[in-house]
């Protein structure tokens, strides 16, 4: 049997896919919360994109684009990029950061950035190859 992998942005959760994200969420980060409300808000939202990869119609992974205009041009970033801990190994972060980097390409983005823990090496191993490069800057976060 031929696995079936397959990129789409996604417009609308169906309960299926809802479940499917909410498990992807609990892989990427422990403090992540699932709110189908506010996925559909993102949904809604114009600089935002939920894309997945479907193994078979399932969703086995997701990343989320952010683009935006700005004085010094329009600019993206990637988020919450994860891949089910079922199907590793099978390219589907490489499909998901492939697809961003053509829709940055198309969309004449000025950037296309990412941030990574130091210690996801071979998350950032992917992300080289795909193009990123790392940045002497540092990472500022402010949490209200």
């Amino acid at each position: 049997m031929t696995e079936s992998l397959q990129v789409e942005t996604v417009v609308s959760v169906t309960d299926a896919d809802a479940v499917a994200i909410e498990r992807l969420l609990d892989q990427l980060s422990s403090s992540a919360t699932f709110d189908r409300s506010s996925i559909e808000r993102m949904l809604d939202h114009d600089a935002t994109e939920l894309l997945v990869v479907r193994l078979d119609g399932d969703i086995v992974g997701m990343a989320t684009l952010v683009s935006f205009p700005s004085p010094s041009g329009s600019r993206g970033f990637v988020e919450d990029v994860v891949t089910d801990v079922s199907a590793r190994g099978r390219g589907i972060g490489r499909l998901l950061l492939k697809a961003m980097v053509d829709i940055a390409v198309r969309r004449g983005l000025r950037s296309l950035e990412l941030t990574s823990r130091p210690s996801r090496e071979a998350a950032l191993r992917l992300y080289e190859s795909v193009g990123f490069v790392r940045r002497d800057t540092n990472v500022l976060r402010f949490t209200p």
